[in-house]
């Protein structure tokens, strides 16, 4: 399980986030979570900054869905 917190741009103003995302590797969270935003906010890549990763608790077995 990963913290990804960052920012991204909503309608004229940055908007802060912060996800909890069960995935195997930093990479692998940072990727659910441009993922994420970009189906539930329409939003690009490019209008997304991740400003930190950490893991936090467990997570990331091979038989976990997120």
């Amino acid at each position: 399980m990963f913290l990804v917190r960052g920012k991204f741009w909503n309608k004229g103003y940055w908007q802060k986030f912060e996800k909890e995302i069960n995935a195997k590797s930093e990479e692998e969270a940072v990727e659910k979570a441009y993922s994420l935003l970009g189906s539930h906010h329409k939003v690009k890549r490019t209008k997304i900054i991740i400003e930190e990763v950490k893991k936090v608790g467990k997570g990331g077995k091979e038989g976990d869905k997120s």
